[in-house]
């Protein structure tokens, strides 16, 4: 009898351990394998989406090559503009501009992808799991500036086909480019925010139309003492037009090489461009975290 008791309680002990084991919440993937599995799974879907892979490849070079043959011929430089002395001929100091802006025309069709994957269900699986949901958006955001990265080597090569020449050093050169890539990570965060709060696809592509004057109404393409006055605070001041100022002066040797009127130091424009880069990824991040987290 006492045997047969301790066999029950044996039997009745192993099957709650086994059942406790099997009611006990799955350990879930850490922070960055779960950001490193959504990224990779966002850049693969880039290269099944070609669409995305050629609003990329296409539309920076696109712009670069109207102004460099459509609208440079029209533009005078060598002193012939008296509200400012350029230094540079106008590709050189075109092609910059058109570097950094490719943050803003491939960060677009990011938010469209991002609208997708919360319209079709994709996000709602990823939240049931046990995984940081934050880290799903982190995710995104390195495939976002990958293409980034990709958007920035086309149209550099463009760039450099059509006459651009380095004024500076390869090494300021090489830190422009990380400068941009720095910031195009900042503003991943952006259109992440306005994919998630779109609803669809189509909606995400309007809202993120409204970037569009941080390119057009910055010093990008003309000097910003061009410009009414009433616009040149506003142009001189926002976030795009002082990043376009630090990669132009680290690429063409500084402010002095540039002419143009960009004025200060290249240490006031890098530091100034990456305080507003930490600034939006601070701002953005936070936002776009929390709304993922209340998406359903």
């Amino acid at each position: 009898m006492t045997a047969a008791s301790t066999t029950i309680d044996t039997s009745a002990g192993t099957l709650a351990a086994s059942r406790g084991s099997h009611d006990a919440h799955p350990p879930g993937a850490n922070y960055l394998t779960t950001a490193l599995t959504t990224g990779r799974r966002s850049i693969l879907q880039f290269f099944r989406t070609p669409q995305l892979l050629m609003q990329g490849t296409i539309q920076g070079p696109l712009f670069l090559l109207m102004f460099r043959y459509v609208f440079g011929g029209a533009i005078r430089t060598g002193g012939a503009l008296t509200y400012v002395n350029w230094m540079v001929p106008y590709v050189n100091w075109m092609v910059p501009g058109f570097l950094t802006t490719v943050i803003l025309w491939t960060g677009m069709g990011g938010a469209a992808g991002v609208a997708e994957d919360s319209s079709s269900g994709v996000y709602d699986r990823l939240r049931s799991l046990p995984i940081p949901r934050s880290a799903v958006m982190m995710g995104r955001s390195f495939a976002d500036v990958t293409l980034v990265a990709w958007g920035v080597l086309v149209t550099g090569a463009v760039g450099f086909a059509v006459g651009f020449r380095v004024e500076g050093s390869i090494g300021g050169f090489l830190l422009g480019l990380v400068l941009i890539l720095v910031s195009g990570y900042a503003f991943s965060w952006v259109f992440i925010t306005m994919g998630l709060v779109s609803g669809n696809a189509q909606a995400a592509q309007g809202l993120s139309m409204l970037v569009i004057p941080f390119s057009f109404v910055s010093s990008a393409n003309v000097p910003v003492q061009s410009m009414p006055g009433w616009m040149q605070p506003f142009a001189a001041n926002q976030p795009v037009s002082v990043i376009i100022n630090a990669v132009r002066c680290l690429m063409q040797g500084g402010p002095e090489v540039v002419g143009g009127g960009i004025g200060h130091s290249t240490a006031y424009w890098v530091v100034l461009s990456l305080v507003w880069s930490a600034a939006i990824l601070v701002v953005f991040s936070f936002l776009a975290t929390r709304r993922f987290s209340r998406t359903i």
